[in-house]
């Protein structure tokens, strides 16, 4: 390297140097507070739970509006939320479970909205993330709840409804689609493994590239890319982290049709988040069969100037035509103008339930 280069950039080199063990004089700092807040709660003998996703947002939030770059306000939410989650485990472990194996989808939602500090308990199927979440072998859990080329993932939405586990918060992702085997070539591959969404997701892409090689569904990617780590004549849909835990190679990267493609994640839990300011609630409904009786459904959340931003419905499986609905609007459920609205319905509506108030991801 240059020397009048090497020159200019020792000084600023050693500025940073300097800079981050400031930064990290700070994290300490903020970690022995940490560890005092739990001390408060024990001796008080608190027992609420230690994570607190109202809580977290706000001080996210705060720090994002606060800051005038050129730090990127979607690195101070990245930042941060491993901070949080170093800081919470320093009072408390969390486990969180999601559909697995390694590699999924589901737990790189989980670890982005919950951070690394935490215990991850892959589950081999939704259901089983709701029980763990249900019998207390973990305290969170993350599911996949739509998306946006393939709509509404089913099973969560049926496995909410006969649940008792709260809402607890929200997260985007985008999901890039990846062709994996374990040579990094189509030779010899027999098979074209992945979960029913990301087949239908890429189906577009495999009939271009692949119409001859059969595809056979399976209860995840990661789950498709542990197999064909096993089995060189098959090949997987998944991520780029699910080659990198299966050792697999990339045939194609980036293969889903619509490259704006993204799921939404919820996290659950039995936790009731306080209002954090920008927040979403999610309800259940259900009305007779009869004419206009959505319209009615439907009718307090004008009236009391509540925005939906979601509407969804599934079938009752009762053999009737019924259905339930499920509704996001924009608020906390002890906002008045919501408060409101949800106790009309929740009068006049044959069946209702209240899903959970939490932050709404920005």
């Amino acid at each position: 390297m240059d020397k009048s280069l090497q020159d200019q950039l020792l000084p600023l080199r050693q500025r940073i140097d300097q800079i981050d063990a400031e930064i990290l004089d700070l994290l300490n700092r903020r970690a022995f507070t940490a560890q005092e807040v739990g001390e408060v709660k024990h001796k008080h003998n608190a027992t609420g739970p230690v994570l607190r996703p109202e809580r977290e947002s706000q001080v996210i939030r705060q720090l994002q509006e606060l800051n005038r770059g050129p730090f990127p306000s979607d690195g101070i939410a990245s930042v941060w939320t491993e901070i949080i989650s170093s800081c919470r485990s320093l009072e408390q472990s969390l486990t969180v479970a999601y559909l697995g194996p390694a590699g999924s989808f589901s737990e790189q939602a989980a670890f982005e909205h919950f951070g690394h500090a935490v215990t991850g308990l892959p589950c081999a199927s939704f259901d089983e993330v709701f029980r763990a979440v249900e019998g207390g072998a973990a305290q969170v859990g993350m599911v996949p709840v739509e998306n946006s080329t393939e709509g509404a993932v089913n099973r969560s939405l049926d496995l909410l409804l006969g649940s008792p586990v709260k809402i607890l918060g929200e997260r985007s992702l985008l999901i890039r689609h990846c062709l994996l085997s374990k040579a990094g070539d189509m030779k010899n591959i027999t098979k074209i493994m992945a979960h029913p969404q990301a087949l239908a997701q890429c189906q577009n892409w495999l009939n271009r590239e692949y119409p001859g090689i059969p595809r056979e569904s399976v209860s995840s990617n990661s789950e498709a890319a542990r197999l064909a780590s096993l089995d060189p004549t098959c090949a997987a849909i998944a991520s780029d982290i699910a080659a990198h835990a299966w050792g697999l190679k990339i045939v194609a990267p980036g293969i889903q049709d619509d490259s704006q493609n993204r799921t939404r994640f919820l996290a659950i839990g039995h936790i009731e988040n306080l209002p954090s300011g920008q927040d979403k609630t999610s309800l259940i409904l259900a009305v007779p069969n009869r004419a206009g009786a959505v319209y009615q459904m439907l009718a307090p959340l004008s009236e009391h100037g509540v925005s939906m931003t979601r509407f969804e419905s599934r079938p009752a499986r009762n053999g009737q035509w019924e259905y339930y609905f499920y509704v996001d609007v924009e608020g906390h459920a002890h906002d008045e103008r919501v408060k409101k609205a949800l106790a009309v319905l929740a009068s006049h509506c044959a069946f209702f339930k209240l899903l959970g108030s939490y932050p709404a991801q920005s």
